[in-house]
């Protein structure tokens, strides 16, 4: 069974960086897209970042492009979401997940993780 487990969420000021990561185990790492959702207190989870297979290919929210970055080790089994100019409205619990396929639709990934805390203070 696949099992995701993120870590490096924080409390951070605004304009900090933070880098958050997501260690996946039971599968082969790279036969899945992975991406980042995030979910902020009575609001709907939004999609923040995706990357392909080989790590090629990426797609980014318009709320974090040109601030976040993604990237994977198919190594160690791992992706990280590199977060920077952090603004108050990232404050969300941030989820990875992983799928067969490359898209920005939360219903397309099979697998999902607990969920690590990013609170920005301004």
């Amino acid at each position: 069974q696949v099992q995701l487990a993120e870590s490096g969420g924080g409390l951070v000021q605004a304009g900090d960086s933070l880098t958050l990561s997501c260690a996946v185990s039971g599968d082969t790492f790279n036969k899945y897209a992975m991406a980042w959702f995030r979910q902020a207190p009575g609001k709907e989870q939004k999609f923040v970042a995706a990357i392909s297979r080989s790590g090629s290919e990426a797609y980014f929210g318009d709320s974090v492009k040109g601030r976040f970055t993604i990237s994977r080790d198919n190594a160690k089994n791992t992706v990280d979401l590199q977060m920077k100019s952090l603004k108050p409205e990232d404050t969300a619990v941030y989820h990875c997940a992983a799928g067969r396929y490359l898209t920005i639709y939360s219903t397309t990934y099979d697998y999902w993780g607990q969920g690590t805390q990013v609170t920005v203070s301004s």
